[in-house]
């Protein structure tokens, strides 16, 4: 039994605003949780700040693979 257009449309429509809402709830907490740190700390601003970037960059990377998995399930 194949599913309708809509029902795909809907299932994509679904599935990038779950993660992108995830994506944005963690980006946020890791921001805060670095900018946190670095007011606590100034000196270790350097051994803060690139950890993350690439946590920031990993989040958005999985909400990246939510907008591909959308694209397939879009008919």
């Amino acid at each position: 039994m194949e599913s309708s257009a809509g029902t795909q449309a809907l299932a994509a429509a679904i599935a990038i605003g779950v993660a992108a809402l995830g994506g944005a709830i963690g980006q946020a907490i890791t921001a805060s949780s670095a900018l946190s740190g670095i007011a606590r700390n100034p000196s270790a601003s350097d051994k803060i700040f690139t950890p993350m970037i690439i946590g920031l960059a990993l989040i958005e990377s999985l909400v990246i693979y939510a907008m591909v998995i959308a694209f397939m399930i879009k008919p």
